[in-house]
């Protein structure tokens, strides 16, 4: 195996693992998302559990963006690729933003469930009836979903542009005469003109100049 073999096989392997780094911190926050944060105990003893559906709504929406966004990075350019390493840091933000959030006031967090259950609202109204409360790790497991995010983002824009392309699944068909001469068996259409005209523009040549 030649040297530009081996750094083309080990830039491969940077791509695949970064893109399961995007994907798998996108998926620990959908997971965390519907898993109990916290219970809160009232003041009557009755106890309200909290999910992440309650307690950081937004983490879904930011997981399924973050999952497309691994697909896209899979084909994308290298160009785009950069922008989608951003997005995916803005994504990671957001996520630790959303569950810190969360974990900083949990009575807050929780306030939705406690109004369903007791049809009191008001955040002062509802803090009132809170004696206490407990929380589960799945407020950590976002957070880490989020700083795993945002890792991944970072290492997208610094690595993409060393990425292989990605690799042509079909190739266009070309017909050839029975006889097996050389000459293309298709013509040249309307939409084949057109690249070409943009083509002889791009180089700053007169594509209705006579050959």
């Amino acid at each position: 195996m030649t040297t530009s073999q081996q750094a083309k096989r080990g830039s491969a392997r940077v791509k695949y693992l970064i893109l399961l780094l995007v994907a798998v911190s996108s998926g620990i926050g959908l997971l965390a998302w519907s898993q109990p944060w916290s219970t809160l105990t009232l003041l009557t003893g009755a106890t309200i559990p909290v999910d992440g559906s309650v307690a950081a709504p937004a983490l879904s929406a930011l997981s399924l963006a973050g999952l497309a966004l691994a697909a896209a990075l899979a084909i994308a350019g290298p160009v785009f690729r950069i922008v989608l390493g951003i997005l995916d840091i803005l994504l990671g933000g957001c996520v630790l933003l959303s569950a810190s959030l969360a974990l900083a006031d949990p009575v807050a967090a929780g306030a939705s469930a406690v109004t369903t259950t007791t049809g009191v609202a008001g955040s002062d109204s509802v803090s009132a009836l809170v004696d206490s409360w407990s929380s589960t790790a799945w407020g950590a497991v976002a957070v880490a979903g989020g700083i795993l995010t945002v890792v991944g983002g970072l290492a997208v824009c610094v690595t993409s542009r060393r990425w292989p392309a990605s690799s042509r699944r079909y190739q266009p068909v070309v017909l050839v005469p029975a006889d097996g001469s050389a000459a293309l068996a298709t013509e040249e259409t309307e939409a084949d003109r057109n690249v070409d005209a943009w083509d002889e523009l791009s180089r700053g040549d007169d594509p209705t100049r006579p050959a």
